[in-house]
Order: C-alpha cells, then sequence, then structure tokens
C-alpha cells in the first residue's frame, strides 16, 4: 500500500492543523493505521494509532485530549486533527500502515507500510 500524507505547514502555538494521510489500497479497511512524529535529532516515535473500524484508538500521553486520529474508510484516508499546538509538537509528521498488528503497537518495527512525511512547525 502506497501512503501519502498531506496537511502539514507552519502554525502559531495554541493553533490547529488537520493532516491527511490518504492511502492507495482498496483493502484500506483492513490495516491499523499510525502516525509517528520525528523532530530534528530524535527518534521517530508514536503519536497515535486506530483499529481498522476506528472503534479503537491510542495516543501518546503528551498530545491526549489535544490530537484526535479519525479514519474515513470510504476514502481511503486517516486524518490526525491537532489543537492546540505546541513548539515541542514540531516534526516531520509520518502516516504508517500494517495489517495484523494490534490497535496498540507502538514501535516504527510493527508497521510495514510508511508515508513520506509532511513537516509541522509551531512556533512560540
Amino acid at each position: 500500500v502506497q501512503l501519502q500524507a498531506s496537511g502539514g505547514g507552519l502554525v502559531q502555538a495554541g493553533g490547529s492543523l488537520r493532516l491527511s494521510c490518504a492511502a492507495s489500497e482498496r483493502a484500506f479497511g483492513n490495516y491499523v493505521m499510525g502516525w509517528f512524529r520525528q523532530a530534528p535529532g530524535k527518534e521517530r516515535e508514536f503519536v497515535a494509532s486506530i483499529s481498522w473500524n476506528g472503534g479503537s484508538v491510542y495516543y501518546v500521553d503528551s498530545v491526549k485530549g489535544r490530537f484526535t486520529i479519525s479514519r474515513d474508510n470510504a476514502k481511503n484516508t486517516v486524518y490526525l486533527r491537532m489543537n492546540s499546538l505546541k513548539p515541542e509538537d514540531t516534526a516531520v509528521y509520518y502516516c504508517a500502515a500494517n495489517v495484523g498488528v494490534r490497535v496498540s503497537a507502538r514501535l516504527t518495527t510493527d508497521y510495514d507500510y510508511w508515508g513520506q512525511g509532511t513537516q509541522v512547525t509551531v512556533s512560540s
């Protein structure tokens, strides 16, 4: 499956962005989807994940209450709504996919398919 992430940009602290990740695979509904991010000089870290039907979601503690992951299987797209953005949210955001993985999976090695990344920059 090919993934195309979009929606990044420059925003002031406290602002919002919505990231999108479009998948090429018609069997998109079979995949667990995740969002990761990588800040300069840091390892790629888990942000959020969602089950095949959207019934289960997981978040890293630092974004709980501010970020919302969702999906539209009819559009083969997963979203990450980011509110109350902070400068520490600045990173390249990647979407990822796999089938058969637990929705609680948080390691980069748990996901086989990756998008190209979209830059999010939050100014203070």
